[in-house]
């Protein structure tokens, strides 16, 4: 009779399981979460003149990852006399925190004032606007407020039309860009 020999090799390690990878990472988030800040201060946020105009930035795709509220774009803009005029599909909610003004979009005009909550519909040709204060002797102020996975699932662009008056760099970029 002939005898059978079979070699056992060396058993695979054992892997972790996809599931528990998530878990665990779904864990670590939720953990990072609920130890972000929940004050953002005004005096820890720098205003920057920018095409658009003068913006303090609360929350950009730069520090959202270390926020409790990822993925969110939150910015004050002050408007003296005009902001940039800019293109992009729109899906931004605007709140006026002072002063009077209006906004041109698409070649019509929506007077605002404090207190009031613009909508930018979404539009899949674009949204191009511009933002207008009515007081020559005061600024006009207002907070807006983005969603970035919706932004990343229209295939949000932003193409520059035009300059803030108070704009003092560079040309206007050439090419299209990607927010």
């Amino acid at each position: 009779m002939v005898e059978r020999v079979v070699e056992r090799g060396k058993e695979p390690e054992p892997q972790e399981l996809m599931y528990d990878i998530s878990y665990r990472r779904r864990e670590a988030w939720v953990k990072k979460m609920r130890e972000a800040p929940v004050i953002l201060r005004s005096r820890d946020r720098k205003w920057e003149q920018n095409r658009q105009g003068l913006v303090k930035f609360y929350i950009n795709e730069v520090v959202s990852g270390k926020l409790g509220i990822p993925n969110w774009h939150a910015f004050i803009h002050q408007i003296k006399r005009h902001s940039g005029k800019h293109k992009h599909k729109g899906g931004v909610i605007i709140y006026v925190l002072e002063g009077t003004g209006y906004t041109v979009v698409n070649g019509v005009r929506w007077d605002w004032k404090a207190g009031d909550l613009l909508i930018l519909p979404v539009n899949p040709d674009g949204n191009e606007h511009q933002h207008f204060n009515s007081d020559p002797h005061k600024p006009a102020f207002w907070a807006a407020f983005a969603w970035h996975p919706f932004y990343q699932a229209v295939g949000m662009y932003t193409q520059q039309k035009e300059a803030s008056p108070d704009w003092k760099g560079s040309l206007l970029p050439e090419k299209t860009h990607v927010t």
